[in-house]
Order: C-alpha cells, then structure tokens, then sequence
C-alpha cells in the first residue's frame, strides 16, 4: 500500500486565491491491479488555466486539477513498464494509479541533458499551445508582424521564438524590466514593460508603427482593448488566455469591438490545444528538435516540495515567473 498527498480545493477561489482555499490530505492507495500502472509524481505543473477551469469542472473538496511528469514505479500494464516517463493529467497528487489511457510517454529520444520538466513545457501543452495558436489560429505567413503579450510566460515566450524561427517580426511585453530583457535574450525584436510606460498605445507605436497582422493575447482585459487598435486590415487574433480576468470579482466592461473589427476586417478566435491533439507526437518532435538545435531556448521557474503547490501557483498568478512554472516534488 501507497500513502499519497494530495491538494484538494477546500474552497472555491473568491477573487484571487487564498492559502485558506487549499487543503492538503493523504490517502491509501489500493494495490494496483491488471493493467494498471503506479504513479510517482516527479514534477507538477501550475498554469493560468487552474484559475477559471476550477470554477467549472471543480467541486469543493474535489483534487486540484492539473498535470504532471511521473515516473512508472510498479507496473502491471506492459505499454508503460517501470521506469519510464509519462505526462499525466492526474492533478495535485504525490501518487496515483492509472490505466494507462491518460498518460502520454515522454518522447522516447528524450536527451539526457534536457530536463524532463519541459514536458510541462515548451515540449508540453505549452509548446503545443504557442505552435497552434500562431501556426492554426494566427495562420502566420510573409512580412506579417506577431504581438505577444505575458511574453515571458511558459507560452508566451515559445511563440515569439517560434515566429523568430519562421522568420516574422516580433514585439513582447512583460511586467518587469527583468523579463523584459529576457525576451530581448530569446530574439524578440521589440520589448517593453507594461507597467512603466506612460502609454500603451504610444509604447505598441513605438515598436510597430505600421501596425500588427498577428496578436497572440494571453491576458485580455484592457490591454486587449488598446492592441486591437492597432491591428492591421486583415489581422488575427489568438485567444489564448485572459489571465487580467481571471481573478475578478466584478466583470470587467470595455469597448464594443464589431466596429473595429468590421473596417479592419479582423478574425479573432479562441481555442483550446486539445482541437489538434491529432497532430501533438509530430509537433512534440519539432518542438524538441528546435531546442536540441539551439533555436529554441527555455527558462523554468522551479519550486522545490509539494508542499509548496498552493505558493506556486499563486506566485505564478502574480507573474513571479519567468518561463515555465513547475513544482519538483
């Protein structure tokens, strides 16, 4: 018998979320039977989706949701023997007993030299999700110009270097001088803080006075409103993420887009990564194959100890992050 922690929602999150919301357990695990497999959580994953998705698919006292990288300990299913690597979408958990059906092996070419964190990362569903958001949604092509904003997140950052690899103009901005010159270290042409420029639109001018053809928006709010003014005719907008929302507890009102949207004949769509889960073993492939080259660079931010998930993932809701927020259990 297995004793696992877990982190369950005590509480649904009220504005932004508490220490009090959480609420660690342990619980016996049952022997693993035919076909099953044991789980042992290496490194967790906490991203900006917990804090909406919570509201919807969660109930209280119910384990935090989420994903892992976990190492095979006892195996009774012979697709995933001992030993191996899985990505697993099991939640806030130490252990867990699988099937087998959730788990995604890690690429089996995974180099010794690349941490196998970045399978909740830029060769993970973030990776997945900049590839698609900026190749499927934005539909990318010559001479366009890529905004990004939260660039210096886990996803932001892999899709200004994607557009750099494919040739494109790119403009970030982050909420610190720090990160800031970060982006400028992975190639992003242009770069600011907004926080301290005096004017958003005045600093998206500066660094694109022609305007933008391809917006991946990972915050909303806003700085949404200002950007799309500056759209070019025939821009796309990736919906990726509206992280400025997410911890309202009033709703948010701002200027009625159909107008704009109508002369500029603008296309924004939303999305969720699982729409091309089909194409997800080839686009892992090319992700890796970018950072064994080079051209593809990542930053990890990574907390040490289980105990620390619910400090993680609030410290990642507050920016604290650079790249990728994990947990090393």
């Amino acid at each position: 018998m297995v004793n696992a922690k877990t982190w369950t929602l005590r509480k649904h999150f009220v504005g932004f979320p508490k220490f009090s919301d959480f609420e660690m357990k342990e619980e016996q695990l049952p022997e693993t039977k035919d076909g099953e497999v044991l789980l042992e959580a290496v490194f967790l994953s906490v991203d900006p989706y917990m804090r909406p998705y919570s509201a919807v698919l969660m109930k209280e006292g119910d384990v935090m949701i989420g994903s892992q990288v976990a190492r095979v300990v006892e195996s009774k299913n012979p697709s995933f023997p001992v030993g191996c690597y899985v990505v697993a979408s099991t939640g806030w958990r130490t252990h867990s007993i699988s099937d087998g059906k959730d788990l995604q092996l890690l690429l089996t070419d995974w180099p010794d030299n690349i941490p196998k964190s970045l399978g909740l990362g830029t060769i993970g569903m973030p990776g997945l999700t900049a590839y698609y958001g900026l190749m499927e949604v934005c539909q990318v092509k010559d001479g366009d110009i890529v905004l990004v904003n939260a660039a210096a997140g886990a996803v932001g950052s892999v899709v200004g270097q994607i557009a750099k690899i494919k040739g494109f103009k790119v403009v970030g901005c982050a909420g610190s001088d720090k990160k800031v010159a970060y982006l400028k270290q992975i190639g992003f042409d242009e770069a600011f803080n907004y926080k301290t420029v005096s004017s958003l639109a005045e600093a998206l001018k500066k660094c694109s006075a022609e305007g933008y053809d391809c917006y991946f928006d990972n915050v909303g709010g806003q700085f949404s409103s200002v950007a799309l003014e500056q759209m070019r005719v025939f821009g796309r907008i990736a919906v990726c993420g509206g992280i400025s929302l997410y911890n309202d507890t009033t709703k948010q009102t701002g200027p009625y887009v159909q107008t704009l949207m109508i002369f500029k004949q603008l296309r924004m769509e939303g999305f969720l990564v699982s729409r091309w889960k089909h194409k997800d073993e080839e686009t892992l492939k090319q992700l890796m194959a970018w950072v064994k080259e080079g051209k593809l660079k990542y930053e990890e931010h990574i907390t040490k100890g289980f105990e620390n998930m619910p400090a993680a993932f609030m410290g990642m809701l507050k920016g604290e992050n650079t790249g990728k927020a994990v947990v090393a259990v």
